[in-house]
């Protein structure tokens, strides 16, 4: 049973605006609202159907004056199957030991998250997070979430993915892997294994947040097919690509 909570009582927020991280030359703008502990999960499944994302205990979705390029973006999990590429992308790690923990932040996750964004985004908003502001991240979230390991056969963590259950599927909050691995394509397998889950336990989607169609850093959703958009006629299907 839902717990009981009134949408139109909620008090939402607009950011000022700033660079867009996506797009060169834009400014972004988001609304957002607070998750509050006792209506977070049933919060959080709510609005992210309506194409809002969680960051730790706050929900947004952009609110950009002259920009519409961001857009939510789920798999449709029994019609998708994996290509010839991604299916190379399972068998390269399939020796990885892959586990589902409650949410709880470690030392060892954090370490494996400073390698990355020292790696892979330097210049961005997160490489100043310290290990209190990860523990947030993971624990302060107001919502029903888990974190996935991925392991070597030695037990050497070098991957994690955050991950909310909403009531028809997962919603993929933020991954993090280790540089050194780059020619396992973790990122890939990170999403291939997560479908496989929803797969398992009967969920339809995975929502694998806001994509980009000109934004390289986003490129790699689209990938992940049969697809569904958000649109202000609700979900539709992604367009094959011509």
């Amino acid at each position: 049973m839902s717990h009981p909570f009134d949408p139109n009582q909620l008090q939402f927020y607009l950011t000022i605006p700033s660079p867009c991280p996506y797009l060169p030359d834009r400014m972004e703008r988001k609304i957002f609202t607070q998750l509050d502990p006792l209506d977070g999960p049933h919060l959080n499944n709510y609005l992210t159907h309506a194409g809002f994302r969680r960051s730790q205990n706050v929900i947004y979705r952009p609110a950009c004056e002259t920009c519409r390029e961001c857009r939510s973006l789920r798999v449709d999990v029994a019609k998708f199957k994996p290509g010839k590429t991604f299916r190379r992308t399972l068998k390269r790690n399939s020796d990885l030991q892959i586990e589902v923990k409650y949410a709880a932040a470690t030392d060892e996750q954090f370490d494996l998250l400073r390698r990355y964004l020292n790696d892979r985004h330097a210049d961005g908003g997160m490489n100043n997070m310290d290990f209190e502001r990860y523990e947030m991240m993971v624990e302060e979230c107001a919502s029903e979430t888990e974190i996935t390991e991925f392991r070597t056969p030695d037990g050497t963590l070098i991957a994690a993915m955050l991950v909310d259950h909403l009531s028809d599927g997962m919603s993929l909050v933020y991954s993090f892997f280790d540089p050194n691995y780059s020619d396992r394509s973790l990122g890939n397998f990170m999403v291939l294994t997560h479908l496989q889950m929803c797969r398992e336990q009967e969920m339809a989607y995975l929502y694998l947040g806001y994509w980009v169609p000109d934004s390289p850093k986003m490129s790699y959703k689209s990938r992940f097919r049969p697809a569904e958009t958000l649109t202000h006629a609700g979900w539709k299907p992604l367009p094959s690509p011509t």
